[in-house]
């Protein structure tokens, strides 16, 4: 295959990987006009945000193995499709079932899409050029990510939040077009039988559901005892005093433990399974995911607690505070070429480490400016240096994960390199969620507790209210003078709040560039392993 082909193959990789990573972030921007158009529940919004996630991550290792089995760019191409019409349909619904359903089957289309993305670009380049090209497919993931609030604060304001998922339908389109001509099929063959491993992908796709859906609903539903009466969980009621996270949690380890055993009797019998736990015997591909999981904790954190700060402290727009995170995607995309060159004489592990380091010197140095009076253009150099960190990081730390898998078992390797990343990004945000609002509460009541115009409960209450709409009651509070002084302390709060977030994520990063220590130069071949 010709090189002009090959990397005119990735671009339409690339930009199908920016679709389902940019849906992530685009939704957050058009759920208030959601809820107002659609006359839905906020629990009901939030599981519009959720079950994507909740999908995407849970069905990660089953479609790598898939496109292993039956053909990365079949699995690719037919991702796209589903994701397409998914979209079509969240663009036409007219109720909140409709739409948490047409966002359930994005996430399907998603799964199918990012691990089979990674190994056919695993497949395709060799030497030099993998590491160019897993560059691009990490800038892409780092770049979009913070692409989605201003992408979807355009849509949502200029024409209306329906256009948040119809702009996917073209982009698809684009992608299932140009896949199929310029990128080559590939799969793997491992030489065994025994048919597809059904009961390995059930019971790790519902493993995986229980673990993400305890991390992502931990914070709302309570962590141990249940907040509330009940609980709604996709149109079902939780009444029991205990709140369903934990039992969450206990099915989720008990169905991993299953799927590690049924993983090991296909094994021994020669037949094939979803997942080859040899492959956690190679020290690269091990230690790898375990710095790729701990640097997620912190990584994608800022962007949760960010938009928060710009729209509710700031007062800024939707659209503005994407133009405000605008420099994190362009650090992305930049360092994509430095990233690269720096790989060829250096090294992956040279890399890895100086992008991890700029993650944790961009996310502190944020952390250090935030003030209610702090303006966009004095964040932004710390964001350029983040956004660059997470080109620089994704990119080579992935080409080293997937240093010595061969080639027939890319699938597993990139579903096991992708689902590792969004557990950690799920845990993360849970952990970042509960500082942020836990600091949030803590320091408003204080604050508050030196205003003596107001009595304890009405106090009580402005924290409540605070807390509830993650700071959206803010500028409600500002536009009465009675509550003027409770926003200004709401403010300071909020911007107090997000400095301990980000001190939180900067820890979570420092933990990761330690965890890269166990990468030594020698679990990285000088070769591709298919050549050895």
């Amino acid at each position: 295959m010709s090189r002009a082909r090959r990397w005119g193959g990735l671009l339409f990789i690339a930009l199908g990987v920016a679709m389902i990573i940019v849906d992530v972030t685009i939704v957050n921007v058009a759920v208030p006009q959601v809820i107002e158009r659609l006359h839905i529940t906020s629990s009901d919004a939030q599981w519009v945000q959720d079950i994507y996630t909740l999908v995407f991550a849970a069905l990660l290792l089953t479609f790598g193995r898939f496109g292993d089995l039956y053909g990365r760019r079949r699995v690719f191409v037919l991702g796209a499709l589903v994701f397409a019409a998914a979209s079509v349909l969240a663009a036409r619904a007219g109720s909140a079932p409709e739409l948490i359903a047409a966002r359930a089957v994005q996430g399907v289309g998603g799964a199918m899409m990012l691990p089979t993305s990674l190994s056919m670009i695993n497949a395709g380049f060799r030497g030099k050029e993998r590491g160019a090209a897993f560059a691009v497919w990490g800038s892409t993931i780092g770049g979009t990510a913070a692409l989605g609030p201003l992408l979807g604060g355009w849509l949502t304001t200029t024409y209306s939040w329906r256009w948040a998922f119809a702009v996917n339908v073209p982009i698809a389109a684009a992608v299932l077009v140009g896949t199929l001509v310029l990128v080559p099929e590939s799969r793997g063959d491992d030489g065994r039988r025994g048919g597809t491993d059904l009961l390995g992908a059930l019971t790790s796709a519902l493993a995986l559901t229980c673990v993400v859906f305890g991390l992502i609903e931990g914070r709302a539903f309570g962590w141990w005892h249940l907040l509330g009466t009940d609980a709604r969980i996709a149109g079902l009621t939780w009444r029991a005093s205990i709140s369903p996270v934990p039992a969450a949690f206990a099915a989720g380890i008990l169905l991993a433990v299953v799927f590690a055993l049924v993983e090991r009797r296909r094994a021994r019998r020669g037949m094939s399974v979803l997942l080859d736990l040899n492959l956690f015997a190679i020290a690269s591909f091990r230690n790898g995911n375990l710095t790729a999981g701990i640097v997620s904790l912190g990584e994608f954190g800022l962007l949760f607690a960010l938009p928060l700060w710009f729209q509710n402290v700031r007062g800024y727009s939707a659209f503005q505070t994407g133009l405000a995170l605008l420099p994190l995607a362009l650090g992305s995309f930049a360092a994509s070429g430095f990233g690269a060159v720096l790989g060829q004489k250096r090294g992956p592990l040279t890399v890895v480490r100086l992008g991890i380091g700029l993650e944790l010197a961009g996310v502190a140095a944020v952390g250090a400016v935030v003030s209610p009076t702090t303006p966009w253009w004095a964040i932004s150099p710390a964001l350029f240096v983040y956004g660059a960190g997470v080109g620089l990081a994704t990119a080579q730390l992935t080409g080293v994960v997937l240093a010595e898998i061969p080639v027939s078992a890319g699938g597993q390797g990139s579903g096991t390199q992708s689902t590792t990343r969004q557990i950690g990004a799920a845990l993360g945000v849970a952990v970042l969620g509960t500082v942020l609002f836990t600091t949030l509460g803590r320091d408003l009541q204080n604050r508050l507790a030196d205003q003596h115009a107001l009595t304890p409960a009405g106090a009580a209450g402005i924290v409540t209210a605070v807390k509830q709409s993650a700071g959206a009651s803010i500028q409600a509070l500002q536009a009465t003078s009675a509550t003027a002084d409770a926003a200004s302390a709401a403010k300071a709060a909020l911007s107090d709040a997000t400095q301990w977030t980000a001190a939180t994520a900067a820890a979570f990063l420092l933990l990761g560039l330690i965890a890269s220590r166990r990468l030594g130069p020698s679990t990285v071949p000088a070769r591709d392993f298919d050549e050895q």
